[in-house]
């Protein structure tokens, strides 16, 4: 069908919004149990968590804490994977 739409001038239809948010967002949603009640423990309308692609960054701490998905997790770009700790030496 996206051919004949081509054809005729017409853009190919966009891909559904939940192949859109990020693989941690997604993980958030699941562990409150849906947007909605992500939505309510973060005091926002859903319409708002709807709209994002992923976390955005005044909100990543707050998502943690509502969802238990990690920060590094939501946002590696701001919060980073803490390092490593390094092998015990023996004496």
């Amino acid at each position: 069908m996206s051919g004949i739409a081509i054809a005729w001038g017409f853009p190919p239809p966009k891909p559904p919004i939940l192949s859109m948010r990020s693989e941690p967002l997604q993980d958030a949603v699941r562990a409150a149990g849906s947007i909605t009640a992500l939505a309510r423990k973060l005091g926002i309308a859903p319409q708002a968590i709807s709209q994002w692609r992923e976390v955005p960054v005044e909100r990543v701490l707050a998502v943690e804490a509502a969802t238990g998905v990690s920060r590094h997790s939501l946002r590696p770009d701001i919060y980073p994977p803490p390092p490593a700790p390094a092998p015990a030496v023996a004496a």
